[in-house]
C-alpha cells in the first residue's frame, strides 16, 4: 500500500514498481497524423521501469508511434475509497533484439501463467518498449492536483520534480510540469470519483 510519509528515491521507485505490478492493462495515448489524440488499452509486462506491449503492424497505434514516439501512459485502480495509479510520458520504440524478446517471454510466463509469448490477434505484430521519462504517481488520499512527480534517468533511477513556475520555464527542459490548483472548496476524502 502507498503511504503519505516523505519518500526517498528508493521509496519512490518502489511505489512505481508496486503500481506497475498491481495492474495488468494500461491506456496508451498516441497522436494521430491529423493531430487528434488516440488512447487505447493494451496488456503489458514491465522489466524494472520499462514497459513492453504488443501492437498489430496494421494498427493506427503502430503508425502513430512510428510518426511520433512520445506517448502517454496511464494505469490505476480504485482501492478502499481511493484512486491509486500513475501516468507517464515515455518514448516508445519497436524491439528487434532477439535476446530482449526471449527475456520478455520469461517475464510474460511469470505475469500471465499459461501464456508463453505476446499473442495479439493479428498475424503480424510488433513488440514495443516504452521507456519512461517522467512519471506522475496519483494517490487521491493526498488530495487532487498534488501528484508525486519523478523524472527517470538513463540508469532507471527516479528523481523528484518540483513545480515549474510559469515565468521560470526553460526552453531546454525535457519535460515541463506545472501544477494547476483550483479555487473553491478543498478536497473531500468522501467525494465520489
Amino acid at each position: 500500500m502507498l503511504n503519505n510519509a516523505p519518500s526517498t528515491k528508493v521509496d519512490l521507485k518502489a511505489k512505481v514498481l508496486e503500481l506497475l505490478g498491481e495492474n495488468r492493462v494500461m491506456s496508451i495515448a498516441t497522436v494521430r497524423p491529423d493531430g487528434w489524440p488516440q488512447a487505447t488499452l493494451v496488456g503489458y509486462v514491465h522489466d524494472d521501469l520499462t514497459l513492453y506491449f504488443a501492437v498489430a503492424r496494421i494498427s493506427q497505434k503502430f503508425a502513430n508511434i512510428k510518426l511520433e514516439p512520445r506517448v502517454s501512459i496511464a494505469l490505476g485502480h480504485e482501492a478502499a475509497n481511493r484512486l491509486q495509479g500513475l501516468s507517464m510520458g515515455a518514448r516508445a520504440a519497436e524491439v528487434f533484439d532477439a535476446a530482449e524478446i526471449r527475456h520478455l517471454s520469461t517475464l510474460i510466463r511469470r505475469r500471465y501463467p499459461g501464456q508463453d509469448i505476446f499473442s495479439p490477434r493479428e498475424a503480424s505484430s510488433a513488440v514495443m518498449r516504452a521507456t519512461p521519462v517522467v512519471i506522475s504517481m496519483i494517490d487521491l488520499a493526498k488530495g487532487p492536483g498534488e501528484p508525486e512527480l519523478v523524472q527517470v534517468d538513463t540508469q532507471a533511477m527516479v528523481h523528484r520534480i518540483k513545480n515549474v513556475a510559469a515565468d521560470s520555464a526553460s526552453k531546454d527542459q525535457e519535460v515541463e510540469v506545472r501544477y494547476v490548483h483550483r479555487t473553491g472548496p478543498t478536497y473531500r476524502a468522501d467525494a465520489p470519483f
